[in-house]
């Protein structure tokens, strides 16, 4: 009888214990909130299960007496893990997205376009055309003297152009199809820009790096960029995940016509684009991380070719040297790097600033 009463005992220490270790259920997934300037996304840490001892029923060692079970101590409760060996709390991602706005208490107009420049200090305007018509061209010419060109929209939609060219005077102006290659003018005018700082163009979207905190790519970037603070890290680890999942689109770039613009997310989501589009998606990721990144466009050679320039505070702007291979920074083309697998020859290159001519930045 007495071995009988042992074993029943064990079997419901057994049965206890195990009744306390239920299967964890998921955490459920938080939605982030959208903030006006800046988006957290705070990833949950995955905490113990805590099991709680005053749940717990006393074993019971012999059918003819129940001890009462004493108050656990802090160390003694069941579950309870010490600080020191929990699991570190990974960083939250963080993502800042600069977003344009046309305020309207600084602007010129017409009657069928207008161009507010509330924020010009921040490095863009914001032009609309409301008109109809035919196809519309805005030309911005700045300190440098060279004159940048993008398509205008007819729908009345506000389109963002940066100010590369930083502080200085600007000359912009809306021209009109009239027939064949001729245009006519239909909106001019000029101002005086102060920027806040250098960086002020290369850190928001614009109309040909177009990205909001809802965009997969910024999403994607937040989450490779977890935890790391550094510029160049947050480079490299974008870099890295370009490279391996992108791929030259040969059918597109035979077949893509003027006036193209980029689509980041597609670029991301289908794996496939021309040099613009790696250039566009790699731009817009690192700004989204708080890293200033110029979008540049010229000649490799006889090729019309798109690449990055990206600033460190330790390097400046890095245009001929942005790529660590282990030993020396080498120039971040993720076109080249991705299509010609990385290769000795294509990296050396790459490696080799002289080989780039730069003519517009955005």
């Amino acid at each position: 009888m007495k071995l009988f009463v042992v074993l029943a005992a064990l079997l419901m220490s057994v049965f206890l214990l195990s009744a306390c270790g239920g299967a964890e259920e998921e955490s459920p997934v938080e939605t982030p909130e959208t903030v006006a300037e800046t988006e957290v996304l705070e990833e949950e840490a995955e905490e113990p299960v805590e099991e709680d001892p005053q749940e717990e029923e006393p074993v019971e060692e012999s059918p003819a007496e129940e001890p009462e079970a004493p108050e656990p101590t802090e160390e003694e409760t069941l579950g309870a893990i010490p600080d020191e060996v929990l699991p570190p709390v990974d960083e939250p991602a963080v993502i800042t997205v600069l977003s344009p706005q046309a305020s309207g208490t600084r602007t010129e107009s017409n009657g069928s376009a207008i161009m507010d420049y509330s924020h010009c200090e921040d490095g863009y305007i914001m032009v609309a055309w409301w008109g109809g018509g035919a196809r519309l061209k805005v030309l911005m010419t700045g300190p440098s003297g060279t004159t940048y060109q993008y398509d205008l929209r007819t729908d009345g939609q506000y389109e963002t152009f940066p100010l590369s060219d930083g502080s200085g005077s600007y000359d912009v102006g809306i021209y009109q199809n009239a027939s064949d290659s001729s245009y006519a003018t239909v909106f001019t005018a000029s101002l005086s820009v102060q920027l806040t700082d250098e960086f002020a163009a290369f850190l928001r979207p614009n109309q040909y790096i177009n990205f909001t905190a809802d965009s997969a790519a910024v999403q994607k970037a937040a989450q490779l960029c977890a935890g790391r603070s550094g510029n160049l890290d947050k480079v490299a680890a974008i870099y890295d995940y370009v490279i391996n999942n992108v791929t030259y689109d040969t059918e597109k770039a035979q077949t893509v016509t003027s006036g193209y613009l980029p689509d980041v997310d597609d670029t991301l989501l289908t794996g496939k684009g021309i040099c613009f589009d790696y250039a566009a998606l790699m731009t817009a990721m690192l700004r989204s991380q708080s890293v200033p990144v110029k979008l540049i466009v010229g000649y490799t050679g006889d090729i019309y070719h798109a690449w990055i320039s990206v600033w460190s505070d330790a390097e400046g702007w890095m245009d001929a040297m942005i790529y660590f291979n282990g030993s020396e920074w080498k120039l971040m083309d993720p076109t080249f790097a991705s299509n010609g697998q990385q290769s000795e020859s294509i990296m050396e290159y790459i490696g080799n600033g002289a080989n780039y001519i730069a003519k517009y930045q955005y």
